[in-house]
């Protein structure tokens, strides 16, 4: 049961939220971070009372007899850290929204209740509870962008959600096909994995759910909507987006298209493998062409999901543990840098744009250098996650895929070190000459340094960061674990 509260946390906050007076923006913002910090506490209970390897607290209700619907939740090892990262980001997106008070109530309403959905999807042990958590996460992102976002907000609000929708109709024709292909009336994910659905079926029905949910995880050629989508939302939906929810679109190719159609896995594996190095290389060049600041996080998010991509791919336990070590990874930093780049530096400087920045080392040093050191974790500076997680992911695709694939994905992590380097020099180290006298900047004043909640925020994420990458058994024991579970049936 208490793997279930993080999901009845969040709605009921988002209920009390939404009903509270529009004005009374102390008392919201102390409820909206209270119903984090429990929807946090709660997947750190789950975690410490966590054995392993196979599925725990799990709870079963009769939902729809009549179409074999049932309310069945639970966890393992795969869901586990993407409880964590989802508690961890929905309280730091609450601190660097501290200060907001444009109709909070309805914020966090939204807020809470795309939290709730996703922590539904990591739960649910049901195909079609799964989709119906899957389709509640989707609608609040709209309303999120589509009211507090910036520039070209409403586009980029429809855009994703009809890519998200684009890719939701896929998977519903998939799973609509397991289900009766199963012939046992029922969506239980536990029953149809020991389903042995017919080689040709598999073929067919595996590239349809693996793309479905792969849309909303940012894969080539299905990712436009990520950067456009990160650069119109306000931070904590940035944060949400890259922490989350391409997070959701990853667990779904993993847990659902792999584990329930191994055979079609196996038959379009290597394409998965090709389409992943490209999201690696393309994200990576793309970002370091790009000028505005969220922009830059927005692709290498497509990147770094590459690496998701590519474990999944190589179908092989050290890949895949580091497939879902990466989505943790990913999900703490990559929220972070949104948040560092919409928060912490645009609310000083008012522009996102790079030529528009000028001798930040000097005018906010802590920030520069905070920012700094986020950076070079998401590039994968050993000692932080992203280091350990990608290692895991190409030890894996060295065992199982074509030499071309690792090197092309060794080129990606090069290209990654560059746009990291280069856009750290462009922000922060970078002389301009402004003004019409050729002025560079001298007496300028300094931009004030974080706030509590803002170093509050950073130490949150920063810090599981550092502890999975000084200490990765703390989630690849269990990852490995029930993983192991899934690759019994390829054997």
């Amino acid at each position: 049961m208490i793997a279930l509260l993080t999901v009845i946390f969040s709605f009921f906050g988002a209920l009390v939220c939404g009903l509270m007076p529009a004005t009374a923006y102390q008392r919201i913002r102390w409820v909206a971070l209270l119903t984090a910090l429990l929807g946090l506490g709660a997947a750190f209970c789950c975690a410490l009372r966590y054995t392993g390897p196979g599925m725990e607290d799990v709870i079963r209700q009769t939902w729809i007899p009549s179409m074999g619907v049932a309310f069945i939740t639970g966890f393992d090892g795969i869901s586990l850290p993407l409880l964590l990262v989802t508690g961890l980001v929905s309280v730091a997106g609450v601190l660097f929204t501290w200060n907001l008070d444009h109709r909070a109530n309805q914020f966090y309403a939204f807020y809470f209740a795309l939290i709730g959905g996703v922590y539904g999807v990591f739960l649910s042990m049901d195909l079609f509870l799964l989709f119906v958590f899957y389709e509640i996460a989707i609608v609040p992102k709209y309303f999120l962008i589509a009211i507090w976002g910036g520039a070209k907000r409403e586009y980029a609000a429809m855009k994703l959600v009809m890519y998200s929708f684009g890719g939701s109709a896929l998977v519903l024709i998939g799973m609509l096909a397991l289900f009766f292909a199963s012939g046992l009336n029922t969506f239980d994910l536990r029953v149809l994995m020991t389903v042995d659905f017919s080689s040709g079926l598999q073929a067919v029905v595996f590239p349809l759910m693996f793309v479905g949910f792969a849309i909303l995880a940012g894969m080539w050629p299905f990712h436009t909507w990520a950067p456009q989508g990160h650069s119109a939302a306000p931070t904590a939906a940035s944060m949400l987006l890259a922490g989350v929810v391409m997070k959701l679109g990853a667990y779904g190719c993993l847990r659902v298209a792999v584990g329930l159609l191994p055979e079609g896995a196996m038959v379009w594996a290597p394409w998965v493998a090709v389409f992943a190095v490209i999201n690696i290389i393309y994200g990576a060049l793309a970002a370091l062409r790009q000028d505005d600041f969220k922009y830059v996080i927005g692709y290498s998010s497509v990147s770094h999901m590459g690496f998701v991509l590519l474990g999944i791919g190589t179908l092989h336990l050290t890949g895949m543990t580091g497939a879902v070590l990466q989505m943790f990874s990913h999900g703490v930093i990559g929220a972070l840098l949104f948040a560092m780049v919409g928060t912490v530096i645009y609310t000083r400087t008012k522009t996102r744009m790079l030529d528009e920045l000028h001798r930040l080392m000097e005018r906010m040093p802590g920030i520069a250098w905070v920012f700094i050191v986020v950076a070079l974790a998401s590039m994968g500076l050993p000692g932080f996650s992203g280091f350990v997680s990608e290692l895991y992911v190409l030890l894996g695709a060295w065992e199982t895929l074509p030499t071309w694939i690792v090197i092309t994905a060794g080129v990606g992590v090069l290209a990654t070190f560059a746009y990291t380097l280069a856009k750290i020099h462009e922000a922060f180290f970078r002389e301009r000459s402004i003004g019409n006298g050729g002025n560079n900047g001298e007496g300028e004043a300094d931009y004030s340094p974080m706030t509590l909640p803002e170093k509050a925020g950073v130490t949150l994420l920063l810090g599981a960061s550092l502890l999975i990458g000084l200490c990765p058994w703390l989630l690849t024991n269990h990852i490995a674990g029930s993983l192991q579970l899934f690759l019994e049936r390829f054997n």
